[in-house]
Formats: C-alpha cells, structure tokens, sequence
C-alpha cells in the first residue's frame, strides 16, 4: 500500500480539523472542544520545547560553518540586504492594499471588544532587550533575540579562537544534531497537530468573528498571497532564472508545516533541508535559515503591521500622512528582528503603533483574530527565509541549478536530518 504523501497528510489533517471544529462549535460539544483544544496545545508545547536550544545551537554553529564558505562576508551581507529589499516590497504592498481597502471602516468593533496584550514593544525595549542580564532567564523566558545574540557572540568568539575551539564545536555540532533528530519527530505529528489546532480555531472564533473582520483578515492574506505568490516567483524567475514553480515543488512541505505550527523557527530543520534540496550549499544554507528563521519576517513584519496600522488609525479616526506612511516603512525594514522575542506578530505591531504615536489599545482589537491571521504570516515567512538563500546563491553562481530542477517534496519516511560536522567540513 503506498505511503500518503506529507502534503496530502497536512491537507487531510486540516479538513478533519474544520469538520471537528465546526461540530465542536455547532454542537456544542465539550468534549470534543477540549480534545481539540489539547491536541493543539500539546503539538505547539512539543515544538516551543526545543526552540531555545535550537536557536542557539543552529546560530552558533551556522557562524562558525562560514569559515567553509568562499566569499563569507559577501554572502551574509548580500542576503541581509535581500532580506531588507524583500521587507521593503512586502510593506509597500501592506500599505497600497490598507489604504485602498480602508479596512478599519465600518467593521461595527467597538473599544470595549478590544483585548489586553500581554507584550508590547518600543525602541527602547528593543534596543536594550538585545543584551540579556544573565544567561540563563532568555532560556527560560524565551527571549530569541537575546538567545540570538548569545549564539552569535559565541560563534564569532569560537571562529577567532581557531583549533582551540573544536572540542565546543563538535559538542555544538552533537546537540544540534540531536535536536534536530526529536524536533524531526515532532514535525511528523504535524497531520495531527494540524487537526487539533485549525478545529480549535474554528471552535472558538467560527464565521462571525471573521465576519466583522472580513475586509482586514482579507487584506491580510491578499496581501501575504501577492508577495507569496507574486513577489517571490518574480524575484526567481528575473533575478535567480529559475523556475518558480520548481521552487514550491521543492519549499511546499516547509510552508504547509509554517501554516499549521504558526512557527518559523519550529519549521527550521525542515526549512533548512527544503533549502538544500533546492541546490544551495549547505553551508551557506546553514547559516541563511537560522538567521532568517528570527529575523526575515515578511509576513508578520511587513504586510501585516502596515494594514494593521490603518485599521487602528481609521477605527480611532487619526488619519495617517506621508510621514506615518514612511514611518511604518522604516519600522518594517530596520525593525524586523523585534518579531524574533515571540511567536506572532504582537511585539512588532505595538513597535510600529509606538512610533507613529498611535494608541497601543488598538492592538488589543486584532489580538482575537490574530491565530487566524498568524497562519498566512507564518508561511509567507518561511517561504521568504527559503527564497532569499536560493537567490543569493544563484547571483553568486554557487547555486546547483541541476539539484533545484529535481527538487520535489520530501518523504518523510526517508528523510533524516544532517549536520555538517567539523571533521566532514575539514
């Protein structure tokens, strides 16, 4: 009997869940509710498990990899500015569809719907949140970008140190290994964590909440499938020359996985491997996902705070000028990496409302919705962190154009997680 593809699992696990979620809710039915609800909640609780230590590891030895690389300099600053040229797309598109849909109009929302968020952001907080007080409260707090930083002094002190560094390299090389093997085991019940989280989804929200949210939730998702769809294929085709299509052939179980988990840096053993079968060389690949992974974030920090940002500005009635409009721009570019602290788009919203002067309770109208809107965000991210390294290698002519042309999905029965060790390096 033939195996079901992973991507037919993903598919099957998300009618299941709106065909569970939409009894649960029609019914309801508690029990189901609940066993909908846990299932989700354990997947996710499964994946949050090993992101502190995945983040550090996978930064940690993806910098000391470089020393592998030719031209590693050139490489890691041309795919920073990828990244921003892509951000800086990604929001013009946010901004045009915002102001041409008026989403915040007429949506019958009152401020007594709006909740409490549990983050904010700022400069501020982002500026001085990147130094960690100690090194053991951003593990457990799940401070990324703190843990970000730590990883990448390290690897930079490692690379200066030379040969005296080897025994924590191979030790950094082990544990990455090992938890890319248990994470692998956790993106395998993503069928399942798929079914527990889409039907909880529809449980609790059903059709009338999107429905007052019809024209933003639309925004969002047109706006993520232009750049998606439209941006990224565009760049393949005119600036790599290569086949799109090709690309989602190979990318599409890395993004199907980001729309379910909501989590890019959960989805990054499989982004990375999706990456290399897509012809980049694994060292590069080995440190362009893990940076992307806590810092390209088109979805979440593009598209979605631009026409977040008109819709609290219309629903308040502050109307919104070119300096606001560039403001939103810069916040998006420069300030991306302020997504790495959590898991959504919270911290980046409230950045952005903090710089235009607009009120932080407005991110509290949105915060009902956002599980829906996190799941377009968060496979456009992923597919945004695959893109880049394939067009960065591509112009530097160290692109397998043969590998990217016989890239297809991956069977997960047969894949095993790799990591380039010092020794097969040398």
């Amino acid at each position: 009997m033939p195996r079901v593809p992973f991507w037919a699992q993903i598919l099957l696990g998300l009618l299941l869940g709106v065909l569970l979620g939409w009894v649960a809710r029609s019914g309801d039915i508690s029990w189901l509710g609940t066993a909908l609800t846990k299932t989700g909640e354990i997947f996710v609780q499964l994946l949050k498990l090993a992101v502190a230590p995945l983040v550090f590891f996978a930064i940690m030895v993806s910098i000391t990899n470089l020393r592998n690389v030719h031209n590693a300099a050139r490489l890691a600053t041309r795919t920073l500015l990828w990244f921003m040229a892509t951000s800086l797309i990604a929001v013009a598109i946010g901004l045009l569809i915002g102001l041409v849909t008026n989403p915040g109009a007429g949506t019958g929302l009152s401020a007594g719907d709006a909740g409490k968020p549990e983050e904010s952001g700022s400069w501020l907080d982002f500026l001085t949140g990147i130094i960690p007080t100690d090194i053991i409260t951003p593990f457990t707090e799940l401070q990324v970008l703190q843990i970000v930083f730590m990883a990448a002094v390290v690897g930079v002190a490692a690379l200066k140190l030379g040969e005296k560094a080897a025994p924590l390299l191979s030790l950094g090389e082990a544990v990455l290994a090992l938890l890319q093997k248990a994470l692998w085991w956790i993106i395998r019940l993503a069928p399942i964590g798929t079914v527990g989280l889409i039907g909880t989804a529809i449980k609790d929200y059903g059709w009338d909440l999107i429905g007052k949210y019809a024209t933003f939730t639309a925004d969002i998702y047109i706006g993520c499938a232009l750049v998606l769809f439209g941006v990224y294929p565009l760049l393949l085709a005119t600036v790599a020359k290569v086949n799109p299509l090709q690309f989602f052939r190979g990318a599409w179980p890395a993004i199907q996985l980001a729309f379910v988990s909501r989590s890019s840096v959960g989805t990054m053993p499989l982004t990375q491997k999706v990456t290399e079968r897509l012809g980049v060389p694994r060292e590069y690949a080995s440190f362009a996902v893990p940076f992307g992974s806590t810092t390209k974030m088109d979805g979440c920090a593009s598209v979605y705070p631009a026409i977040a940002a008109i819709f609290i500005g219309e629903f308040y009635g502050i109307d919104l000028g070119l300096r606001e409009y560039l403001l939103i721009v810069f916040v998006s570019v420069i300030g991306s990496a302020a997504t790495a602290g959590l898991t959504g788009a919270t911290v980046m919203l409230t950045l952005t409302l903090s710089t235009l002067g607009l009120p932080l309770a407005g991110v509290g109208l949105l915060l009902a919705i956002d599980p829906i809107l996190d799941m377009m965000r968060t496979a456009t991210n992923v597919a945004g962190q695959s893109v880049i390294p394939v067009l960065v290698s591509a112009r530097e002519g160290i692109l397998d154009r043969d590998k990217y042309a016989r890239a297809r999905s991956i069977d997960l029965d047969g894949f095993e997680p790799e990591v380039r060790t010092a020794t097969a390096a040398a």
